[in-house]
């Protein structure tokens, strides 16, 4: 008989055990425990932005009528100036010279005038010579009316009530009407109006989503809009869309918009930039959070949980994104239970032990990094 030696039995137990370890390992990684959520109904609101150029509801180039050099700038920039006050002042040197050489002329041309009369009433003269003095009279008064004009057109007053912009020319700058800059801009920023545009996709979803039955009803029925400013915040003041073209511009494919915002504090100004943000409510409406889907070939999927143990990938259709939440349609019920995360380790068909969350512990823990 053989002697079996104690070695070779601990080698054999030790060979036995390995063996077993290394058939359950594949079940262990097969039923993996994985977050699970039940799909709710949200009522949700997204944005939709677009830049915006802002500009005062009026906003008055202020130019020279005659050229001079300019002797006084009597305002200031963001001064709040009154219709009809003056801003500016030219040199009329020149023209008060031309001035009193053009009354001159009409002294002279009514003397002449008041002389031929007589003459004419006497039968000396004929009365051609008295109607041409009279013409030279009337061209002689139109000249210096002329002249006194330009020098009243030195006197620059502002055209409108509002807020003086910047100040493009000093005391001293030569200035003509063909300047390329005026000499400053007058906006009235009481109210400010935002111009925005939309692409001709977006623009007729827009208006098939808001009721009334032609384009003039739509536009009182759209939904008030926010600014978000420059600086990342939203303007306190709601705006309303105003004014639609209607025409898709052949150059851009764009379709213009205008939205007025009340500005009680002048935080806004003519010139000012940002982004318009037009909401969107859905009611009532199943949601997933981001960390449940993954993109694949252009569709969106999530694992749907089918007989407590499997995880099975499903297409959904993508109504909106907001924020870190997806309104979803077909493809998802209320009530369906989806892995919530940690996605990236699945396949399709992939056994899970399902470990139920709430699903605001999942989608409130996720801050969007982009807005």
């Amino acid at each position: 008989m053989k002697k079996i030696s104690f070695a070779s039995i601990v080698f054999s137990i030790f060979l036995l055990a390995s063996c077993k370890n290394e058939q359950q390992a594949p079940q262990q990684q097969g039923a993996m425990p994985y977050p699970v959520i039940e799909v709710p109904v949200r009522t949700v609101t997204g944005y939709s932005s677009y830049p915006v150029s802002l500009e005062g509801t009026v906003n008055s180039a202020v130019r020279a009528k005659v050229p001079g050099y300019i002797t006084d700038v009597l305002v200031d920039e963001g001064q709040k100036v009154n219709k009809g006050q003056t801003l500016f002042r030219l040199e009329t040197e020149a023209l008060s010279q031309d001035a009193g050489a053009a009354k001159a002329n009409v002294n002279a041309a009514q003397v002449e005038v008041d002389k031929l009369k007589p003459l004419v009433e006497k039968g000396i003269i004929s009365n051609v010579q008295l109607e041409t003095a009279k013409a030279r009279l009337e061209q002689a008064k139109a000249n210096y009316s002329s002249i006194a004009a330009n020098i009243g057109y030195a006197t620059i007053k502002s055209p409108v009530d509002g807020f003086v912009g910047a100040i493009n020319y000093r005391e001293g700058a030569l200035v003509s009407p063909n300047d390329p800059q005026p000499l400053t801009t007058v906006s009235d920023i009481e109210e400010v109006y935002a111009f925005f545009s939309m692409n001709e996709k977006e623009y007729l979803n827009f208006l098939q989503e808001t009721p009334g039955k032609n384009l003039s009803q739509k536009i009182d029925n759209f939904p008030p809009v926010q600014l978000v400013l420059v600086n990342g915040s939203v303007y306190e003041q709601e705006g309303k869309i105003e004014t639609v073209t209607g025409q898709v511009d052949p150059a851009t494919g764009t379709v213009s918009f205008r939205a007025v915002f009340p500005n009680p504090n002048q935080l806004l100004a003519s010139g000012n930039s940002g982004k318009i943000r037009i909401p969107r409510t859905y009611e009532d409406v199943p949601v997933v959070p981001e960390s449940a889907s993954f993109e694949q070939q252009g569709r969106v999927y999530v694992y749907k949980v089918q007989g407590d143990t499997l995880a099975i990938s499903t297409p959904i259709q993508v109504r909106d994104r907001v924020e870190n939440l997806i309104v979803a349609g077909d493809g998802v019920e209320p009530g369906m239970l989806i892995v919530g995360q940690g996605i990236g380790k699945l396949r399709n068909n992939t056994p899970i032990t399902p470990q139920p969350i709430p699903f605001d512990s999942i989608a409130n823990s996720i801050k969007p990094v982009f807005k």
